[in-house]
């Protein structure tokens, strides 16, 4: 995935970001650290601007910035739990603005330092205890002890609306693109479909979107996902065209996903 960073008066760069795999419980873990699965938009600090995973140049106050590094730093622009069409709301306006101030940048990588995992984020750690920031914070990494910790660690996180864990390896370096070195660990898998119809609800849904009728990208498949869905996305749908993410659990014979329900609409900036 690459970031186009482009300032003024100066030529656009391209930045290839790391991206997680998927844990699978056969991988071996005793050189792995864990921590939180932020569900938020993910940030790029250049050292003088905020821009989304795909340059998208974020108009975040000053008061959001202040005491940012003067070098890149990776994070999860992050609002709390169960709180990722308001961050996305927030960080998508065109103008600067103090609703900014109710999120917090979670910094997860220092991509440009050199060494291994740990000492990049020490980097991090190390400006911030320098120059505190109000609305920054290096996410805090735990040792994994086994499968059976990671799954403890799961459960208790996603009982407190938690979207699931990310580990780490042990002094990996920064790689572009998928890696090895970084997994991601969710209870359900996830996947993009295309809305190609809106279904009318039914009792509480009356006179609003009860369900979408969705496709899979490069598929003839179509199913409907009826759950997930705030009170505010039934009162405004995404309209049909629109890319959304569902999370599933496994498929059927037909190739239908398993019990899906509505995450978000995909939103890359």
């Amino acid at each position: 995935m690459a970031i186009l960073v482009g300032l003024a008066g100066a030529d656009t760069r391209a930045f290839e970001l790391m991206l997680p795999r998927v844990y699978d419980e056969g991988m071996a873990v005793s050189n792995w650290l864990m921590s939180e699965k932020l569900d938020g938009v993910r940030g790029y600090w250049d050292g003088r601007q905020l821009f989304s995973k795909n340059g998208t140049l974020f108009h975040a106050p000053p008061a959001f910035t202040r005491n940012f590094p003067d070098f890149a730093v990776e994070g999860e622009i992050w609002g709390g739990r169960n709180t990722f069409e308001k961050t996305a709301g927030i960080v998508r306006q065109q103008e600067a603005h103090d609703g900014w101030l109710a999120l917090k940048f979670a910094v997860f990588d220092v991509p440009t330092a050199g060494g291994g995992f740990e000492n990049r984020l020490r980097k991090a750690a190390d400006w911030f205890d320098r120059h505190p920031s109000d609305h920054a914070f290096v996410i805090e990494h735990r040792p994994v002890e086994s499968h059976a910790h990671v799954s403890q660690e799961l459960k208790r996180i996603e009982a407190l609306g938690g979207e699931g864990l990310i580990l780490r390896r042990r002094g990996s370096l920064y790689t572009a693109g998928r890696s090895r070195d970084i997994l991601k660990v969710k209870s359900y898998a996830d996947m993009e479909a295309v809305v190609v119809a809106h279904l009318s609800g039914k009792g509480r849904n009356e006179g609003r979107m009860g369900s979408l009728v969705v496709e899979l990208p490069g598929s003839r498949t179509r199913f409907k996902i009826g759950t997930g869905f705030s009170d505010a996305t039934r009162e405004n749908p995404p309209p049909v065209g629109t890319l959304i993410t569902f999370k599933h659990y496994g498929f059927y014979q037909s190739g239908i996903p398993k019990f899906p329900s509505f995450l978000r609409v995909r939103d890359d900036f």
